[in-house]
């Protein structure tokens, strides 16, 4: 009997309340799940927050399953015991500044970090041993048995071993103490909580990407498992559990996820279909099936309408022709929808073969942006540019087999050879674009870092973290595996500061060689409103308040289309306030065919709302009758504290967690994204 960890790669996200938890969901674009007393899957969330406004943490169940899909648990009458460990880390503080597609090992060795000069976060830190004093390092937490729970704070820290913590005082903001807890439900099933959305430092803010003596409590990290029998024997199994940000829209999935990139890593390396690839080639007889491998993704493009304006993608979803007929005489209009999606640049990119960099698909006078019509990797600096998106080979594959004939239309098909579990965990991260992402970046493009499809392999083991501690600047890529830590340290640090930031780009779509130029760097015209990754990081939402009292509130009709983060104006801001912002949810969705997503749970008390007459901006007393929306966080808390009974809690909230006003350095370093300060 072989056994397994499901997921494999597990999905848990930050939340702020001290309360309440939700469970993260089980299929691709489904929706987070309630937890019943026993800590099991209840029904799909009702809110996303507790009754003070506070987000709820997502914990990521894990499960042991046999390869007949026959599940393990201390209920199984032949099981002894169950033990589960987990080792988080956080390695941001220790990693290299933010570097957009510099130190990625897929554009070769010259592109390491050392080669393009990258400089550290915290550079002042030079030596290893000083460095390794940066990585919040709790060790390992072991539990096992029914509904025990066990956190990631000091007081559980294994004898000996070398735990690392940041200072527990810092001047601005909050104090990362812990990165989470273990909890198992009444039949022994692992629950990974991570932490509260808290990050803090001793220096005021340079930068959305990094800043000196800043950490936050973003995670990753290996999941063990023991299974004990009746009989004696035992079987030890591993996992891994990445720790990421709130999803704001659950129900909205990115056109490339994370599990399509992880699937074209495995098809392209690990021979998992080998009928679809092998030898280094796509097999042209491939037979793809719409509703399986073309569906989706047209599903996908026309949903990003809810958290973004893409007009011209939601052309893509309209049926123009019937997608599904496989006929001769429909292979036009197939051939021809196909020719609208960009392709891949190769890595390195090679001149003058550069699909990415081309925004529009040209037909004499007419034009048309090609599609997905979103940022790619890199349109923010100068090296190693990849300007707009383009789905992943093997999704581009499928697509030609569906534009060439090679598909059927079948409901009832047959599935790739991953668990449905492992794909939907990780279905709902963003895989591209990646600059470096929202949950993990690039390196989870490299084959090296996979022990086996979907599977991460762990450099060293548990015995030599307790002698020697984590390491503090080796890079995974080179190979040999994974350490905790590994797959998030090259996200921004603070966490929020990029979420903020990371919204909307202007990217120049007529020199193929240049994003930016300019003394500061701006954006070369002439430009193109891009989007980075919405179902992650809204921005243009429906406002869904639809009483007198939700109105008065935020200021808004409903069926507006406004701004995602109004109020918040600052990646400062966001740091403090990143738990006001709303999720956005299908209200309509148990009527099939016919979603109607809408912002709900915003914490309204938080924000000021003024129509400021455009006279005051004009000088022109003329304008006085024309006005634009307005909408602020007052300074003084107490303002807010005396709006409503939930103002006051919220605020009390940030004084109960020691929360320290975050200020921002005098000489800023650079901020290459763009337009996040022109907020419609």
């Amino acid at each position: 009997m072989n056994l397994a960890i499901h997921p494999s790669v597990g999905i848990a996200r930050l939340g702020n309340s001290l309360t309440d938890i939700c469970l993260s969901p089980v299929t691709i674009g489904g929706l987070p799940f309630d937890a019943d007393i026993n800590r099991n899957p209840s029904q799909p969330i009702t809110d996303f927050k507790d009754k003070l406004g506070r987000i709820k943490r997502q914990g990521q169940p894990f499960t042991v399953v046999t390869d007949t899909g026959e599940e393990i648990t201390l209920d199984h009458p032949n099981v002894t015991s169950i033990e589960w460990t987990v080792h988080l880390a956080n390695k941001k503080a220790a990693w290299y500044q933010y570097s957009e597609l510099q130190g990625n090992l897929l554009y070769g060795p010259q592109n390491s970090y050392q080669n393009q000069q990258i400089s550290f976060r915290n550079p002042e830190k030079k030596s290893e041993h000083e460095r390794q004093t940066l990585i919040i390092d709790p060790g390992p937490r072991t539990i096992s048995g029914r509904k025990n729970s066990i956190g990631f704070d000091k007081t559980n820290v294994p004898a000996g071993y070398p735990a690392q913590y940041p200072p527990e005082k810092v001047q601005f903001g909050v104090a990362v103490t812990t990165l989470g807890d273990l909890l198992t439900d009444s039949s022994g099933r692992l629950i990974v909580l991570g932490g509260y959305g808290n990050a803090g430092g001793n220096l005021p803010l340079t930068s959305y990407g990094g800043s000196s003596t800043w950490h936050d409590d973003i995670s990753d990290g290996a999941v063990y498992c023991t299974v004990t029998f009746t009989d004696g024997s035992s079987v030890s199994l591993t996992a891994w559990v990445v720790v990421g940000s709130p999803d704001f829209a659950p129900e909205i999935v990115n056109i490339s996820t994370l599990s399509d990139t992880m699937f074209d890593v495995a098809v392209r390396n690990f021979d998992l279909v080998p009928d679809m690839y092998s030898n280094g080639n796509y097999n042209p007889n491939y037979q793809a099936n719409y509703q399986r491998d073309i569906l989706p993704i047209i599903n996908r493009i026309g949903r990003y309408q809810w958290v973004s304006n893409v007009q011209s993608m939601m052309a893509f979803t309209s049926n123009i022709f019937d997608f599904t007929d496989n006929s001769e005489a429909n292979w036009h209009n197939r051939q021809n929808y196909l020719s609208y999606f960009r392709r891949n640049d190769a890595q390195p990119p090679v001149p003058p073969a550069l699909p990415q960099e081309q925004l529009f698909k040209e037909n004499g006078t007419d034009i048309f942006p090609m599609m997905p019509l979103n940022s790619g990797s890199n349109s923010v600096s100068n090296t190693n540019i990849m300007k707009f998106l383009a789905l992943d080979q093997t999704q581009l594959f499928l697509m030609q087999q569906w534009a060439n004939g090679y598909f059927v239309n079948n409901p009832d098909y047959d599935k790739y050879p991953v668990d449905s579990s492992d794909m939907a965990s990780v279905g709902n991260c963003v895989g591209l674009p990646m600059c470096p992402g929202i949950e993990v970046t690039w390196s989870l493009q490299n084959p090296i870092i996979y022990a086996a499809p979907y599977r991460i392999l762990q450099y060293g083991n548990e015995q030599q973290y307790a002698a020697n501690g984590l390491t503090p600047s080796r890079d995974e890529c080179e190979g040999g595996g994974c350490e905790p830590g590994d797959l998030t340290k090259r996200m921004a640090c603070p966490w929020q500061a990029d979420f903020f930031q990371c919204t909307i780009q202007l990217i120049n779509f007529t020199d193929p060689s240049t994003n930016k130029a300019g003394s500061p760097a701006a954006p070369l015209p002439p430009t193109y409103y891009s989007y980075w990754w919405p179902p992650q990081s809204p921005w243009d939402v429906l406002v869904g308040e639809f009483t007198a009292d939700g109105q008065a509130a935020t200021n808004v009709p409903a069926g507006q289309q406004m701004n995602y983060a109004r109020g918040i104006n600052s990646f400062t801001q966001m740091v403090s306030y990143w738990y006001a912002l709303g999720f956005i949810r299908d209200i309509n969705s148990n009527s099939t065919g016919f979603p109607f997503f809408v912002e709900t749970e915003r914490n309204n008390e938080i924000f000021t709302y003024d129509n400021v007459p455009i006279s005051q901006i004009s000088g022109n007393k003329e304008d006085n009758e024309t006005t634009i929306p307005v909408f602020y966080i007052e300074e003084d808390t107490q303002v807010i504290k005396k709006r409503s009974e939930k103002g006051r809690l919220l605020m009390e909230h940030l004084e109960e967690v020691g929360f320290k006003k975050i200020e921002v350095a005098g000489e800023r370093m650079p901020l290459p994204r763009s337009g996040t300060r022109n907020r419609r």
